[in-house]
């Protein structure tokens, strides 16, 4: 994107000097770094400061981190006013790229939130988690956002694999006996996903990471990072949603909230079809890279769990 710069130094004092320029005063207080320039990969090279414990800064370190960053920055704007729980855009600009964003108290959705809720504190996560995507994947939004940044695109990076390189690269990772599977995992979510659904604007990355709740309440507070959002059908929003926790509980429980609010429901077998890409994806990359998988999980024992998500759904090839 033409007209953009970031910064070529990461230091407290090049933070505090831009700090300075965007909001008065803001400087002033305690900054802690986080992140930095990663000359190997510059598509990931960005950094964050928590000022004064109140604030996090967000800061572009390369071009194509300057592009996702500005687009959140223009994102957040747009929605503002909203009613959607989204960070409050306290400051931002494009030379450099930066935003500021007011911090609030609370911890991810994770699947050990999830595992010690009682079933009827599952089914309260899901009213949350489904209210919320019900109401961003209105169509007001999507022209809301339109309005403010004209064109939007499909969420850029997709889902973490496609079915072709799952079935070229997946083998060696799992046991033989599932091999066979994963193909034709892999065949059945071509097939559903063939034809195209309406899109709606996505947040497009929604991991438990990227959402902040009140774990105590177990009530969502934000929805955070929207440097990838964009345009897609509503299922891609949810494609995480089936990993949160054991079982499909949280997904059911998401999908009915979400089927009460929104203009047409979910379907659950465009859901899992976006699934496969993204959790087996999740485990090819991670397993190539030597990254070891969220809680010491394994390939194969990812293909097992997802045998057991598709049991419980009666869905699949």
């Amino acid at each position: 994107m033409s007209g953009l710069t970031w910064l070529d130094e990461w230091s407290a004092s090049a933070v505090m000097q831009v700090l300075a320029t965007s909001i008065t005063g803001l400087a002033d207080g305690d900054i802690v770094l986080r992140g930095g320039v990663d000359e190997t990969n510059p598509e990931w090279s960005a950094g964050s400061a928590v000022v004064d414990g109140r604030y996090l800064a967000k800061f572009a370190l390369s071009e194509p981190t300057a592009s996702r960053l500005w687009h959140e920055a223009r994102v957040l704007g747009a929605l503002s006013g909203s009613g959607l729980r989204i960070p409050e855009l306290v400051a931002a600009c494009d030379r450099p790229v930066h935003l500021v964003i007011r911090m609030a108290a609370g911890g991810p959705l994770s699947y050990e939130l999830v595992s010690a809720a009682t079933a009827a504190q599952v089914r309260q996560i899901g009213e949350h988690l489904g209210g919320f995507l019900a109401a961003l994947h209105q169509p007001a939004v999507l022209s809301r956002v339109e309005s403010a940044l004209g064109a939007v695109d499909v969420p850029d990076p997709g889902p973490q694999a496609t079915t072709g390189e799952l079935r070229d690269r997946l083998g060696p990772w799992v046991r033989a006996i599932q091999r066979g599977l994963v193909r034709s995992w892999c065949d059945w979510a071509d097939q559903v996903l063939a034809a195209d659904e309406p899109g709606v604007f996505v947040h497009g990355d929604l991991h438990g990471h990227n959402q902040l709740w009140d774990q105590r309440r177990r009530q969502l507070r934000a929805v955070v990072d929207w440097e990838t959002s964009g345009v897609a059908e509503p299922e891609y929003d949810l494609r995480y949603v089936p990993a949160l926790g054991p079982g499909t509980g949280l997904l059911i429980a998401t999908a009915d909230a979400y089927r009460d609010r929104a203009p047409r429901p979910v379907r659950l077998d465009r859901v899992m079809a976006w699934h496969v890409r993204t959790a087996l994806g999740d485990a090819l990359w991670r397993s190539e890279a030597g990254i070891p998988l969220p809680g010491g999980g394994t390939p194969a024992g990812y293909v097992d769990e997802l045998a057991g998500r598709f049991d419980d759904l009666k869905l699949g090839p």
